[in-house]
């Protein structure tokens, strides 16, 4: 597949860029991604991930735009309040770029249609703000050997991991960092605690990215490690996530890849 003289215009920053080049940029048309949430990770995760040329996204979202997403969930608009979301995210993205396909899924991700959804991706980003949902998408990322980038949001925080226990001895998967589900009365969303619009945009920046550079294979990958970033204080760490010996999801691929081979 060669490039045509306006994707050529389109990516000269990429193709320019050592670790990228023609080659880079050609991986990024024929990549995958599946977003899970259209809304404050999900909004700059999809525009750039459009703008740089990623081939296929794939929106999971049953939820409609409201007027108070619009303080930070930036990929939707004053007119497409009542929308459903995933729509209105796939009119900006084929706006933005069209070379990017999109395949829309406009429905909730459940424990049920979880891997003929994923089954068809190449990379997972979970953008969802609650922990059922979480759960599930790694669960299914992980039995399908499925890359997840995970991000998540407080008032004036995030944190980004990438999740690939199939890609090395030793890498955890979500749920050897959080085993279960918080008791509901510890669970709080954005509509409770109240989020700093921007925060979300330099979460799912930093999301998108790690993203690109799964498919490019370049960098250092955030698996094995959480980053967090503070607004507040202007500060981010990372951490190591060591994978749970006692993970009942990476013991089940384990014993299931063992009986495969």
């Amino acid at each position: 597949m060669d490039f045509t003289d306006k994707q050529l215009e389109r990516y000269a920053r990429h193709i320019i860029l050592r670790d990228v080049g023609g080659a880079g940029q050609m991986a990024l048309l024929k990549a995958r991604v599946l977003v899970v949430g259209a809304g404050g990770l999900g909004s700059p995760v999809l525009s750039y991930l459009a703008a740089a040329g990623v081939g296929t996204l794939g929106i999971v979202d049953d939820d409609v735009v409201d007027l108070s997403n619009l303080q930070r969930q930036i990929i939707h608009a004053t007119g497409d309040i009542g929308m459903a979301k995933a729509d209105s995210a796939n009119a900006k993205i084929s706006g933005l770029n069209p070379d990017v396909s999109v395949v829309l899924h406009k429905e909730r991700m459940t424990a049920d249609n979880a891997a003929d959804i994923i089954a068809d991706y190449d990379i997972v980003a979970d953008g969802t703000d609650n922990f059922k949902t979480r759960h599930i998408v790694n669960d299914t990322c992980v039995a399908l050997g499925k890359t997840l980038v995970s991000a998540a949001l407080g008032p004036f925080e995030g944190q980004v991991a990438t999740f690939k226990p199939h890609a090395g001895e030793g890498l955890p998967c979500y749920r050897c960092f959080l085993p279960d589900e918080p008791p509901e009365d510890m669970q709080r969303t954005c509509s409770d605690l109240g989020i700093l619009g921007a925060v979300a945009g330099v979460v799912g920046t930093l999301q998108a990215t790690e993203i690109l550079k799964e498919i490019l294979s370049i960098g250092d990958s955030l698996a094995g490690k959480m980053l967090f970033y503070d607004a507040l204080f202007a500060s981010t760490r990372t951490i190591k996530l060591p994978q749970d010996p006692k993970c009942p999801v990476c013991a089940l691929k384990k014993a299931t890849g063992a009986q495969d081979g």
